[in-house]
């Protein structure tokens, strides 16, 4: 399916739809597709694009840095939509260029030329503390299996989205036939490694056992 001008009302009701089954424009994990459409879109949209909403607010959940990071993507924009590249590596900065770290010429070193190496040492020590960390996340396609096919599936769903844990986001779901007039749940989620244990995870998913028969990591991808 593709997207018109997500900058009118139309573009964003597409944008909604094509995202109805998806946590991302491009694949199980964000992409540089994802921040040109991000750019283009330019705000969050409103609530009746729930859909929209979720995915421009889970893109901007990630720090500039964690975006340049991005692979390149398949944008679905009808206007200029085509294969996003990764960007290009930053420039060094000249500031780094201009730290001198051990001094130069064969003159004796005296007093005064220690302290300047010593305060310029500081100088680039502090400058390098201060640059961000980025954060590992990892992207999860999960399949919840019920008992049988009288299992209320919205329910279920409901459920397991009302797990919260610092560092997980819940994404799209939707539901997958496995056969007997039985479905499953398959939802997405990105989390961040430090934060959220996937056992853990998938053990609280399982405390529904009115519901719940079994959790199967479908995908697991690093961002």
């Amino acid at each position: 399916m593709a997207v018109g001008d997500v900058k009118t009302a139309q573009g964003l009701n597409e944008l909604n739809t094509y995202l109805a089954d998806k946590s991302y424009v491009s694949g199980y994990v964000p992409t540089q597709a994802d921040f040109q459409v991000f750019e283009q879109v330019g705000k969050a949209p409103s609530n009746s694009l729930p859909h929209a909403l979720r995915w421009y607010n889970q893109i901007a959940s990630y720090s500039a840095d964690e975006r340049k990071s991005w692979a390149a993507g398949v944008s679905p924009l009808t206007a200029g939509g085509k294969t996003t590249t990764a960007p290009a590596p930053a420039a060094k900065d000249d500031d780094d260029d201009d730290v001198d770290l051990f001094g130069s010429g064969d003159e004796e070193e005296d007093a005064e030329a220690a302290r300047i190496r010593e305060e310029r040492l500081k100088a680039y020590a502090d400058k390098k503390s201060k640059k961000p960390t980025l954060i590992a996340k990892s992207s999860i396609l999960l399949d919840v299996k019920p008992w049988d096919d009288e299992t209320d599936m919205k329910e279920m769903e409901k459920l397991v989205r009302t797990i919260e844990m610092d560092g997980l986001l819940w994404g799209a779901s939707k539901l997958v036939p496995v056969g007997y007039g039985i479905n499953k749940l398959q939802i997405m989620c990105v989390i961040e490694d430090d934060k959220v244990s996937v056992d853990l995870l998938t053990e609280k998913i399982q405390e529904y056992e009115d519901f719940v028969q079994s959790v199967d990591i479908a995908a697991f991808n690093k961002i």
